[in-house]
């Protein structure tokens, strides 16, 4: 097992993976910025290095700061978590040319998948079902882009192949507008990602927003955990997840998730990670992959009972899956709500001193969380404070207990969007179960 890890990154997702590295009997070294000198994984892990100033440019996504902080702590590990410099390709190569275990896939998987045509050509080669579209970047010639259009047939998106997180992506609804649509993706995914290169596929108009959760070795061993569904979403940006995915037929379900397991193997994965899909009218179509752990990861780990955080870092040591497909369960149904510092009605962050914290409780109700009485959230990160699980034996019994959890919840001092989610949670659509990915403008929230 490794000795000690460094641990770059911050907020829940940090605590979480100190977490685990505790049960493991792993030493760690948390990184942090001066803003989050006070930070409570901080105060946790064995070590601490302040890596620079508050602002994320200065300190979590400056290279040579980690693996200075590596250096000078003798780790031997680096674990990104999520956002940040998860999945960079040239981080994780720094790392491992360092001398330190990347806690995550190689660099050149993460190039792979990173790149969306590329991702989308290894994929379908495993026969992973992707959304009809331009096979490849799109050339300079503005005839082509309308002959392939019409092809295609509109709606259509232009994305940006190094794009991510709801960036670098344009509906078009004809060919009247394609070339413009074109030129302004380009333009912006240069402006954005240095790269300008775009291609186009399909708009599937009213999809839902369906993950496979993977985890693979080095020995050839990969397993699902299951599956997510992640169709509440505000502007391309996931609010609340839950695992299994509601209303999806058994076999098809099994069919995904095995050619998901059979993809890992065929890219030669390393890590746990996350096939993207979008789902309509019985189909589904890959759309890109995640290769770090995901916000959302403990709907899974409810449903199944496997650590995914304690897992990825087995694998990073050189351990193989230590179960088989047929050892995995999925039990009862979790469902995930993101807790954000941010104004309910315009979502604006709302940073600052939270100056009372009750964190819920009761059966079946889990908080990943790094706030605490008096605590003060910054201005420079993502709003996320917090994540709320309910588990039960159920769908009903899940939503149910989740109402009870926000309900107890209090966190005064700053402004949170709890009012969104026990606004989703009252609503018959999503009671019912599958909503699409169009469910908060449908019902006129969340469009702040």
């Amino acid at each position: 097992m490794l000795e000690k890890v460094v641990i770059a990154n911050r907020g829940e997702i940090a605590l979480r993976i100190l977490r685990a590295c505790r049960e493991l009997g792993i030493k760690t070294v948390a990184l942090h910025s001066e803003a989050d000198r006070d930070a409570k994984y901080v105060k946790l892990a064995d070590e601490s290095v302040c890596i620079g100033p508050a602002q994320a440019t200065e300190s979590y996504l400056n290279v040579p700061a980690v693996i200075a902080a590596a250096e000078i702590t003798d780790a031997t590990a680096v674990h990104p978590g999520y956002g940040f410099l998860a999945e960079n390709a040239d981080f994780a190569e720094r790392v491992e040319q360092s001398g330190f275990v990347f806690v995550g896939p190689r660099a050149e998987t993460i190039r792979l998948m990173g790149d969306k045509i590329s991702a989308i050509d290894a994929i379908s080669a495993a026969g992973v079902p992707c959304v009809p579209g331009s096979g490849g970047a799109l050339g300079n010639d503005p005839v082509q882009w309308l002959e392939l259009g019409a092809t295609i047939g509109y709606p259509v998106m232009v994305k940006a192949a190094a794009g991510g997180g709801g960036k670098g992506m344009r509906i078009v609804n004809s060919e009247v507008d394609l070339v413009n649509a074109v030129s302004l993706t380009r333009a912006e995914a240069m402006a954005a990602f240095a790269n300008d290169s775009v291609y186009m596929e399909k708009f599937l108009e009213h999809p839902r927003h369906i993950e496979v959760q993977v985890a693979s070795d080095e020995f050839g061993n990969a397993i699902h955990l299951g599956d997510r569904d992640c169709s509440v979403q505000r502007r391309h940006q996931k609010v609340i997840e839950e695992a299994p995915a509601p209303g999806i037929a058994a076999a098809a379900r099994e069919r995904i998730s095995q050619l998901c397991v059979e993809a890992c193997l065929r890219i030669r994965y390393r890590g746990v990670g996350t096939f993207e899909f979008l789902y309509e009218q019985g189909e589904f179509y890959f759309i890109e992959m995640n290769t770090r752990i995901q916000v959302e990861h403990p709907v899974s780990e409810m449903v199944t009972g496997v650590d995914i955080v304690k897992l990825q870092l087995m694998i990073a040591a050189g351990e193989a899956v230590p179960f088989a497909q047929s050892d995995i369960e999925i039990a009862g149904h979790a469902v995930e709500c993101r807790i954000n510092a941010e104004d309910p009605e315009t979502f604006l962050p709302s940073p600052g001193q939270i100056v009372r914290y009750h964190q819920p409780g009761g059966p079946g109700i889990r908080v990943d969380s790094h706030i605490y009485n008096n605590y003060t959230v910054p201005p420079y990160y993502d709003s996320l404070i917090a994540k709320v699980v309910a588990y039960g034996v159920n769908r009903a019994e899940a939503i149910a207990r989740m109402r009870g959890a926000l309900q107890e919840m209090v966190i005064d001092g700053i402004q949170t969007n709890i009012p969104l989610h026990q606004t989703v949670l009252a609503n018959k659509a999503f009671v019912d179960g599958g909503i699409s990915v169009d469910f908060l403008n449908d019902i006129g929230v969340g469009t702040g």
